[in-house]
């Protein structure tokens, strides 16, 4: 877009890349004259501001000047010392060499005139710096004269070889870009004239041999030093040549776009792939010389543009000198002409202030532009950035701990039309190298099932007590009488308390108790039962053992009545009142009494005996004794002493049942949790151990435990895992799926494996059971990360929602029977279409093959009330159109759902019409209809009845296709249904079908145009043609080593190719062979090639 402006009939220099700010020199141009027939020069210099909006430059200096200037330039000779802003030379008419000094000329102090020279014959129309040592010069005029100047003497030239034969004009001088003895001269006959000023003679002359190239400019490869450019002024032959010097018989490459002679030429210095060019169109052309095709274009002027220059300093801008007297500048980064314009009016409009300038005593009204179709439109940038703005590296990290980097390397200075393939690195980056070695471990662990090996090196390594007690649970959580050996861990062993019990008894308790005294007699059975080891082993016989036994001397039985506790106890016993017995012990505090005569009472006396009795006794002992008769273990859990939560755990796994267990455990870790200090909450992993909850044990662990780095992550990960795998072990059935506490750890567990490369590891830790949503979403992520690793594992379900947009309202058609008869007609030619239907599939089937689309649940199109099928009706399996998946929701752009009325409605929804016929269902008695889709369907094609493209214009006008019975006529219910099976596609080209429907997704991922996205669902049903002949066999073997010949360009995505073969099998092909499939081939390559994918 254009920038700035000037009116001005002259020539133009930029000042040199190492001054600031910007200025741009103009000198009166020779042989023009403007309207007023003037011949006076001038020199003026003015400031590019880019920070200012307008369009005008300030003038900085100017100066009127003896002759006027056939070439102006600006060199950095004295930049820094005696001439800060360098200096001007400009070349005149009979010879004349001026030098001017820039910082005199903006100062306006003292003769900016440095020196001048008249030794050339003619004007001096070439002139240039040499880019090495900026005090060389050379200049070019008439009769073949090249003078090479030293800007410390200028008084004497000298010349770079003899004068070349015969003697003509020299049009262009230029010294060569990476050598510095090398300069070129270019004369109108079209011959290029290289000199090497070490040898003073020229080396190598290069013309065309048409005869018809008129040389008006002249440049050098900025980057290669054997490549030049030359330009024809000849009208006949308007083209740009690139020479390369190795090869000087004829030129490397023409650039043909001018319709008329080029009249300046300028190779961008930032960028060699930028070169512009003016002609006698009216046209700027920016070309790339190295592909040969033009990458800007200036909108067409009026005038003629006869010099272009870049700007040294901004490389992004040109300047233009046109024969209607104005000097523009320009970028080529494009840009809106309408603010410019509107910045325009704005200023005429602010100038008059909106007041009254002509006394006419009312406002100005606000300035109406008319608007210019031409100024107002969009300019383009660049096709592609320039290599200033590119990045020179590049690195950005990817899924699965991938590392993408890229570089420009410099490509060898050869042929220029030759393209470098630009090379993007791959690699794997690891950085958490002792937590894959623990993850690998663990894998290994699970994998052969030998848990008990790895929690015993873990609990030999276990640097904490903690650490060794938990690793202690885990592992008895794997071994057989579990309850028992977690009752060791706590502390308490049966075998040890045997020892104790005995050990007790046998010092602390006498053997013998001391009896009531109650007389002799009555100690005597005692006694007896208690005679020496000698008398019992003088008893021979077993009778009479037993008649030992007998008591001798008893006392006779007396059974008292009297009024006190003993008498009404007896009597009570002697009635059976057990109640009364028992109420009358526990009044007078025997205990043991009324304990033994509950027990003869019945099980309800015994309990409300044993209930009282743990009421009036209120030691620890008896709570304890109180919660064990009554196995009231929720007590003991809700009320013991957080300090004493092992005795609890011990009750609980001595006593409690099995289905009450994990409950009770998951109540006294949750206690601990809540009501303890840190250690108590810690110790609640050990409950959770004990049940097997592995979601409490997280939630607890992540309270008071980092999970934040690798390897504490790991720490979790692999007392989780063991214990998942006990209570896989244990129950025989896989545990609970994770809830979010777990799945997030899981999840982001997977995730750091996934960052190291390791997805496959990563996949087997996230549970298939689980419906978590991050859970879901990396499985799918993994899956499809793997590619063709997953071997033969099922894809994951597709974990995001589809969604519609644009509403697009249905309007019914006219000729649905026709439409559906249409429809039925094809059904049996055609049975792999696929069957877009619009009800909740029961059972989707699942493809080999990762699956992006599986089947979802699509409202069901309803435009009239009536002849609607309810999903609910639907049984048959829906077909997928899809059989290679992306883990990314697609979107349906702007699509118009079917059209369609009537009994056609059925046709979209009746299963059956995949299998190739159409029968008719009942509807419900109470049926309501559904409501009209008002989003399009997904996968819904713009044009669905794509076999016949007649139906599409009959629809829209309402008639029927010839031949077609009229509306109503049909009777779709009779039709019997006609099942048709479908070919295998034979496996040698079955990675075709695999190779094109997966282009059609990666271009469905990132296409955005609802025209493009139209094109890839209609690609979908068109390849059908080509698997359909796949399956018949029916292509000859030019074309099936043709169609596997694109399949592997498209597999490494080198479109150009692709499409060089697709021409080749099209023209040795008939048409008739393969107009069904190969124009969409040609489709999706190009649309490949444009989205880049």
């Amino acid at each position: 877009m254009k920038l700035k402006e000037i009116e001005r009939t002259a020539v133009q220099a930029w000042s040199p890349a190492n001054n600031h700010p910007i200025y741009l020199a103009t000198g009166t141009s020779a042989q023009q004259l403007d309207a007023s027939f003037s011949t006076n020069a001038n020199l003026e210099i003015f400031e590019v501001d880019f920070r200012d909006p307008s369009l005008d430059m300030k003038q900085k200096g100017a100066l009127p000047a003896s002759n006027r200037f056939h070439k102006l330039i600006w060199g950095s000779f004295g930049n820094g010392s005696a001439e800060p802003s360098g200096v001007l030379i400009g070349g005149g008419d009979n010879g004349v060499l001026t030098m001017y000094s820039v910082q005199r000329i903006l100062a306006s102090k003292g003769d900016p005139v440095i020196a001048q020279t008249e030794k050339h014959s003619g004007p001096v129309r070439a002139l240039d710096f040499n880019p090495f040592q900026s005090n060389l010069l050379a200049s070019g005029a008439n009769d073949s004269e090249i003078f090479i100047w030293d800007l410390n003497n200028f008084s004497v030239p000298m010349t770079p070889g003899t004068k070349s034969q015969p003697h003509e004009d020299i049009s262009v001088v230029s010294w060569n870009r990476q050598v510095q003895h090398i300069l070129s001269s270019a004369h109108p006959s079209g011959k290029a004239v290289v000199w090497d000023l070490r040898k003073n003679e020229p080396i190598i002359k290069v013309s065309d041999h048409s005869n018809r190239m008129h040389c008006s400019g002249m440049a050098w490869h900025p980057e290669v030093a054997t490549q030049l450019v030359l330009s024809s002024e000849d009208d006949r032959l308007p083209v740009i040549q690139i020479w390369d010097l190795r090869f000087a018989t004829s030129p490397l490459s023409q650039l043909e776009g001018h319709t008329r002679g080029v009249l300046a030429v300028s190779w961008c210095q930032a960028d060699p792939e930028l070169l512009l060019s003016s002609a006698k169109d009216n046209r700027i052309l920016c070309w790339n010389p190295s592909m040969g095709e033009v990458v800007y274009e200036l909108p067409i002027r009026s005038q003629w543009c006869f010099d272009v220059q870049w700007c040294p300093r901004n490389p992004s801008v040109f300047s233009a000198a046109t024969f209607d007297g104005w000097i523009n500048i320009y970028s080529v980064m494009g840009g809106n002409l309408e603010a410019q314009q509107k910045t325009q009016a704005d200023k005429i409009s602010s100038s008059f202030n909106n007041l009254d300038p002509f006394g006419t005593g009312q406002s100005l009204p606000p300035l109406q532009v008319p608007e210019q179709v031409t100024q107002t439109t969009l300019i383009p940038p660049l096709k592609k950035p320039p290599k200033w703005i590119r990045r020179p590296v590049g690195v950005s990290f990817a899924f699965g701990g991938k590392l993408i980097t890229f570089g420009h390397t410099k490509a060898p200075a050869q042929q220029m039309q030759q393209t470098y393939p630009h090379q993007v690195f791959i690699s794997q980056v690891t950085t958490e190298t002792e937590f894959l070695l623990r993850s690998k471990e663990l894998q290994m662990a699970l994998q052969s099932g030998n848990l008990l090996d790895y929690c015993q090196g873990k609990i030999q390594t276990a640097k904490l007590p903690f650490e060794e007690n938990l690793w202690n649970f885990l592992k008895v959580n794997l071994e057989q009488e579990s309850r028992t050996k977690l009752l060791k861990l706590l502390g308490y062993s049966k075998e040890d308390l045997q020892k104790k019990i005995a050990s007790c008894l046998s010092n602390g308790i006498p053997d013998k108790q001391p009896l009531p005294e109650a007389g002799d007699k009555n100690a005597a059975p005692d006694q007896l039962l208690m005679n020496s080891s000698d008398d019992v082993a003088a008893v021979s016989s077993s009778s009479a053992f037993f008649d030992n036994l007998i008591p001798q001397n008893m006392s006779t039985l007396e059974i008292p009545v009297t009024e006190d506790t003993d008498g009404l106890i007896s009597q009570a016993l002697l009635l059976g009142n057990f109640e009364g017995a028992v109420e009358l012990c526990m009044r007078a505090e025997r205990f043991a009494d009324a304990i033994i005569l509950a027990i003869a009472g019945g099980d309800n006396l015994l309990k409300e005996t044993q209930k009282r009795y743990f009421a009036k006794q209120k030691t620890n002992l008896s709570v304890l004794l109180s919660s064990i008769v009554q196995q009231n273990w929720q007590d003991i859990v809700c009320t013991c002493d957080l300090q004493s939560w092992k005795e609890a755990l011990a009750i609980l796994l001595t006593y409690s049942r099995h289905e009450d267990y994990t409950q009770l455990c998951d109540m006294l870790g949750a206690r601990l949790e809540s009501e303890g200090d840190a250690a108590l909450s810690s110790d609640a992993c050990l409950c959770y151990i004990s049940s097997g909850n592995v979601e409490r044990l997280v939630e607890c662990w992540v309270k008071n435990h980092e999970t934040s780095s690798p390897l504490a992550l790991q720490d979790l990960i692999e007392k989780v895992m063991v214990l998942s795998r006990s209570i896989e072990m244990l129950r025989g059935t896989a545990g609970p799926a994770p809830g979010p506490v777990l799945a997030e750890r899981i999840t982001q567990y997977a995730n750091l494996l996934a960052s190291q490369g390791c997805l496959a590891a990563a996949m087997n830790y996230l549970p298939s059971s689980s419906k978590e949503l991050l859970i879901e979403q990396l499985r799918d992520r993994l899956f499809h990360a793997q590619g063709e690793n997953v071997g033969d594992q099922q894809p994951p379900p597709f974990p995001f929602a589809r969604v519609n947009v644009g509403v697009i309202k249905p309007t019914a058609a006219k000729g649905g029977p026709a439409l559906e008869g249409a429809a039925h007609k094809a059904g049996p030619r055609h049975p792999e279409k696929p069957n877009y239907q619009s009800f909740a599939p029961s059972a989707p089937s699942q493809p080999s093959v990762p699956s992006l689309f599986p089947p979802q649940p699509v409202p069901a199109m309803s435009v009239t009330p009536h002849h609607v099928v309810p999903p609910q009706a639907s049984t048959g399996p829906p077909a997928s159109v899809y059989s290679r998946g992306h883990p990314y929701p697609q979107y349906n752009v702007g699509l118009n759902p079917a059209t369609v009325s009537g009994p056609a409605q059925e046709s979209w929804s009746d299963p059956s019409t995949g299998r190739g016929g159409l029968q008719k269902k009942k509807l419900p008695e109470k049926f309501t209809p559904l409501a009209p889709i008002t989003a399009p369907v997904m996968g819904l094609p713009a044009e669905p009845q794509g076999i016949h493209p007649q139906l599409s214009r009959l629809q829209e006008s309402g008639q029927s296709p010839p031949g077609a019975p009229k509306e109503g006529s049909l009777q779709y219910h009779q039709l019997p249904g006609e099942s048709i099976e479908r070919k295998e596609l034979p496996p040698e080209h079955q990675a075709l079908k695999a190779t094109f429907e997966g282009l059609v997704q990666r271009c469905s991922a990132v296409a955005t145009d609802p025209k493009t996205r139209r094109k890839l669902e209609d690609a979908l049903q068109r390849l059908e043609c080509l698997y359909e002949k796949l399956r018949e066999q029916a292509l000859s073997p030019a074309i099936l080593m043709g169609l596997h010949e694109i399949a592997r360009c498209i597999e490494a995505k080198n479109y150009p190719q692709g499409l060089l073969v697709h021409t080749q099998v099209v023209s040795s092909s008939s048409f008739s062979e393969v107009s069904g499939f190969m124009p969409i081939l040609k489709v999706l390559m190009t649309i490949a090639g444009k989205l880049n994918v």
